[in-house]
Order: C-alpha cells, then structure tokens, then sequence
C-alpha cells in the first residue's frame, strides 16, 4: 500500500542506486523530509550491507533474519525495487523510472554505468531537469578516479588517523564510518541546492561527490592551523591543540571530559578544585599561556582531578556552567535524560519483527516541516509490483514476466 508523502520535500521523487552508508545516509535524510525515495537493488542480492553483520534483525520466531543493522541504520523511508540494470530490458525500466524522478543517486566505481547507458553523460540531453549525484571514494576525475573508495582508507589517507590516538600510539581511526556519513551530509546539500537552481532554471546538473574531499574538506580547524603555520601537527590524543584545558581526565571512579573553553571557566574551575592560584599563575592565566605550557599545567590538572570522583566534577561543574561530562557507554546515552527527552529514538513496526523495532532518529527539528520517516527499512523488493504500477502502469503479469525473466 502507498504511503501519502509529507514533509517540506513531499513531491520530490528520487531513484537511489546507491548502496552502503555514504549516499544511502543522504537519501535516508531526504526521506525522512518527505522525498520519494525509490532504492534499487539488484534481485537476488540487493544492498551488500543487507547480509554485513551480525547483529541481524531478530524475527518472530526469535532467529535472526537476513537484514543486517548496518542496512538498518541507513534505509529507512525508502521503498525497495528491485531490477537488473545490467539486463537490456532492466535497463529500459531503469531509464522509465529515472523520467519519472527528479533526482538520481549512484556511487559505483568510475565507468561502471556507461556500460549501461545509466552515466550521467547518457541521460543528460533526454532528462535535462535531473539532478545527478555520483558518489565515489575519489570522485570522477585525478588519478585516483578509477580507484574504489573505502571510509577507512580515506580516513587514513585524507589526514583524519594521523590526528586521531595517542601522540605515542598507532594511528586511530573514527568508531563509525564518518567519511561516509559526512559524505552523505555535503551530499545532501549540494542536492538541494541544485534544485534550487533546477527549479529558477530549467536545468539540471551532474553533482561529483567524493570521500576523499570530504574528508579533506571537514579536517577544518586542524587543516587550517597546518595552512597557516605550515608546520604539520602532531597527534595529541584526546587534547585539544587550541584550547588547554580541553580532554580527558580520569577521575577516581573513571574518566570525564573537561572542555574549559575560555579563561573565566578556568578561573571557576581553579576556584572550585581549591586551586585559585593557577589561574593567577602567569603560565596558565590566559588561554595562549596554556596552550604554551600544556606539558606543565596538564600533570597537574590530572593529579587534582584523580582525587574526587566523576560525579564531584560533573555535578560541581555544571552548577558554575564549566562544561564537563561524563563519557557514556552507548546504553547511557540512551538512557540519558537529555537523548530521551530530544526524542532521539524512533520505533517502526517492520514485516518481519514481532515488535516495533528501534533506529536513530533525525536530530532535526524544525518548527513547521519536521522530519517524519515514514517507513521502516524495506526487505529486498519489497515494493517492486507496487512502484512499477505506480509510476509505469505495469500490471501484475507483466511485473511476474519480468520476474521470471530475471530483470526484477
């Protein structure tokens, strides 16, 4: 059954191609703005993040069934078709689909879709409104282009893991994926904002997403100070290389963040751990003299806080407004009053679950067009015959000879 869309993206239909987390975190989040995403997979296999894993979602019968959590935390408000677009029959359904969507995501290696007449350079003069995005590791054109592109590699290659441990540990990379997701969230600017000029316009246009500069792109602050400098910085752990003091410190009973972001939050927490004369020490009074002397003032700041314990700090802290922070395991963050409260859990019912199943929440929150998903992540061709009637006018038969013919 068809799902009425809302959201400030109801009527935008977009044929998503993509698979893994990059893009499909992209068209998940205009999903959830109430866009039309049409997710393709092959039949037979479908999303290769389908099958990574454990965990898998759980059944009624209490096993574990074939969509993984990995697929799960990226697919949701999205209807899932299934066609063979290397089939020539596959590809002319694919090419109907795309005349009937505005958008079009894809993130196969460089080359791959010209073989089947699916590259942008093969739609662009018979869809001249469509907004394509390609999304690659090292985008479509430099040396790299043919490469395939991987979150890890372009973490370690793009300068995050050389920031990233401890100054005499090994190169760390980021717990998730988060070349990908913030791959995905340039994506989805860069989308909209060709629509925008698709909608003054008239025209619509080739959109080159690429891990590598992403990645490059959001090193930010840290990029910047090695531009300006022109001295390459080290790794300095959980410290921050601006701001002292600015990292973890373990506590009697564990460890906490200390983030103290100016000098009067210095003074404030000098005052309360019985220290007031470091902060009148010249070596430490400003945020410039710290950072200087971070080799000093760190040792003794370490010492201080391993005397009380993690909830003296916290509660202490917060009460004078000098950011600090306990470090939550992932059942405490959502447990965390804060998490709850934001509504940063979402319960779906899924045809396979016995029970409404649990996914991250869109953390935008907007006074008039909230996100709202509308629909749990879909099993593999779930909503072939419903799509292909829909926006083609196939009938049941037909959509069973394609079926039998291998094409969906």
């Amino acid at each position: 059954m068809a799902v009425a869309m809302t959201g400030p993206l109801a009527g935008l239909r977009i044929l998503d191609m993509s698979r893994v987390l990059a893009a499909p975190s992209c068209t998940q989040l205009l999903g959830d703005l109430g866009a039309d995403v049409i997710k393709i997979e092959k039949p037979g296999e479908g999303d290769d993040t389908r099958k990574w894993g454990p965990p898998y979602l759980r059944g009624r019968d209490g096993r574990e069934t074939s969509e993984g959590a990995y697929y799960l935390a990226a697919n949701r408000s999205k209807r899932s078709v299934t066609i063979d677009f290397t089939k020539p029959v596959g590809q002319m359904l694919a090419r109907s689909l795309i005349g009937k969507c505005d958008v079009l995501f894809e993130n196969y290696k460089v080359g791959t879709l010209s073989r089947y007449r699916l590259a942008w350079d093969d739609l662009k003069d018979e869809f001249p409104r469509l907004v394509y995005c390609s999304v690659t590791g090292f985008g479509q054109t430099g040396p790299y282009a043919p490469r395939a592109g991987y979150d890890y590699l372009v973490q370690a290659m793009g300068g995050f893991m050389s920031q990233t441990g401890e100054p005499d540990g090994e190169p760390m990379k980021a717990g998730v994926g988060i070349a990908d997701l913030m791959t995905g969230m340039y994506a989805a600017v860069a989308v909209l904002s060709a629509l925008r000029h698709r909608d003054l316009t008239g025209k619509g246009q080739h959109i080159d997403m690429a891990l590598l500069d992403c990645q490059v792109a959001w090193l930010a602050t840290v990029a910047q100070n090695y531009l300006t400098s022109g001295e390459v910085p080290p790794r300095l752990g959980n410290a921050h290389p601006n701001i002292v003091p600015y990292q973890v410190f373990a506590a009697a009973d564990g460890h906490i963040v200390l983030a103290v972001g100016n000098d009067g939050q210095f003074r404030k927490f000098c005052d309360f751990a019985g220290r007031p004369e470091l902060a009148g020490d010249p070596r430490f009074a400003t945020n410039e003299a710290r950072v200087r002397n971070r080799k000093t003032l760190v040792p003794l700041l370490a010492e201080i806080v391993a005397n009380e314990t993690s909830r003296h700090w916290i509660d202490g802290l917060e009460r004078l407004a000098v950011p600090c922070s306990p470090i939550n395991r992932l059942d405490q963050v959502f447990e965390d009053p804060q998490v709850v409260a934001r509504g940063m859990t979402l319960s779906m019912p899924h045809p396979l679950a016995p029970r409404p199943i649990r996914l991250v929440n869109n953390p935008i929150k907007m006074s008039e067009t909230s996100p709202a998903p509308s629909r749990p992540p879909p099993l593999l061709g779930q909503h072939t015959e419903e799509v292909l009637g829909e926006l083609l006018g196939l009938d049941d038969g037909e959509v069973e000879r394609l079926r039998e013919a291998g094409v969906v």
